[in-house]
């Protein structure tokens, strides 16, 4: 009889996406194939204790008018104390110690800051437990939106214009501040650097709006990026790591956001059911098109040096694509778009959930 490999799933989290995470977490507890994985719990806390939590999807269904979250229940769980062991521990409530055993792989489904960001790659590389996805350079270079763009337009990819501002520049510099709203141009995006899920993002339309537009990325991030409105069809693309001697693999199926009756793709279209938004996979594109942005997209995760997956979104522009951003952790839920592209690309989303936790079994071998 084979023996199951056991895989600590991770979610939760400090950030503002912490109940995006939960859901992404019920998500892969209910379909993660159950006779190849023994699954091992741990949320964080929006404080960032780590429990044991249970083994329940339903615990964690994205419910709008109650957003799931990982709440403190007196455990605390251990890393393994060396990287020459694999065991974590469990303190329980009552003070009472005990062994949860080795951990083969960590599945860090965490997003934002705190866990997609490099962070948590920092720990689990530390005390050598292998992990699904980028290591902590891609990690971070992925979560912050400045240094993406920095190192895409590096590569020769095209990025929309941007300005980056900090707290400080706007308190010192006002007016320079806005001059650089008046160089991009209207409309334009006020955006943190270092969120995701499109928490605290703004669009302007006007000069008047922009202070309330940093106030509101500021709430996020003391780094905040001004970004002009680039006009085209807003596609996303899916991708995974390389297997041994391959290069890395971009769906066959691209997504298309399609804007009905909304200014923008926000937190409320995205995961709590608002309207004016229609997602559509497979995008209606010719296959010189996609083929285009298929080799785009791999390229962009090359040029980070992503592992394991991400999501590439896309603008197609009358003169082509550019690239918006790229996010090493994307959504995961079994409507969100990532999965929703290789669904459609014809893996299911417990193949996909075992071909990412193979590959990162297969990093840590190499590691």
């Amino acid at each position: 009889m084979t023996v199951p490999t056991r895989v600590a799933l991770l979610f939760g989290g400090r950030s503002s996406e912490h109940s995006i995470s939960c859901a992404t977490a019920g998500g892969v507890l209910s379909a993660i194939d159950r006779d190849a994985f023994e699954v091992v719990p741990i949320g964080i806390t929006r404080d960032g204790a780590f429990v044991l939590e249970v083994d329940d999807p339903a615990r964690f269904a994205l419910d709008p008018d109650d957003l799931p979250e990982v709440i403190d229940n007196g455990t605390r769980v251990a890393w393994p104390q060396s990287a020459r062991s694999r065991e974590i521990t469990v303190t329980d409530a009552d003070g009472s110690v005990r062994s949860l055993g080795e951990i083969d792989v960590v599945f860090p489904i965490l997003h934002g800051p705190f866990g997609e960001d490099g962070t948590i790659q920092g720990l689990l590389e530390l005390v050598g437990l292998p992990y699904v996805g980028s290591g902590v350079l891609a990690s971070s270079l992925g979560m912050d939106k400045h240094f993406t763009k920095t190192v895409l337009e590096h590569a020769g990819i095209a990025v929309a214009p941007w300005r980056t501002v900090t707290a400080v520049d706007w308190v010192a510099d006002p007016q320079g501040v806005a001059s650089a709203l008046d160089a991009l141009g209207l409309p334009a995006f006020v955006k943190p650097a270092r969120a995701g899920s499109s928490v605290g993002v703004s669009k302007v339309t006007d000069p008047s709006q922009l202070n309330e537009a940093l106030a509101v990325a500021f709430a996020e991030d003391d780094k905040v990026l001004i970004e002009a409105a680039v006009a085209g069809r807003e596609v996303e693309i899916g991708v995974l790591g390389a297997r041994a001697g391959e290069r890395a693999r971009a769906s066959t199926a691209a997504g298309e956001v399609v804007m009905t009756d909304r200014a923008f793709y926000d937190f409320e279209a995205k995961y709590l059911g608002a309207s004016g938004v229609e997602l559509v996979c497979p995008a209606d594109l010719t296959d010189d098109r996609l083929a285009e942005m298929q080799d785009l997209a791999i390229r962009a995760f090359e040029a980070i040096g992503a592992e394991g997956l991400a999501r590439v979104d896309f603008f197609l522009t009358d003169s082509g694509f550019v690239v918006n951003e790229l996010n090493t952790m994307p959504g995961f839920t079994p409507i969100s778009m990532f999965p929703t592209c290789w669904i459609a690309s014809g893996m299911s989303y417990p193949q996909l959930i075992t071909e990412l936790i193979e590959l990162g079994i297969a990093r840590g071998a190499r590691a």
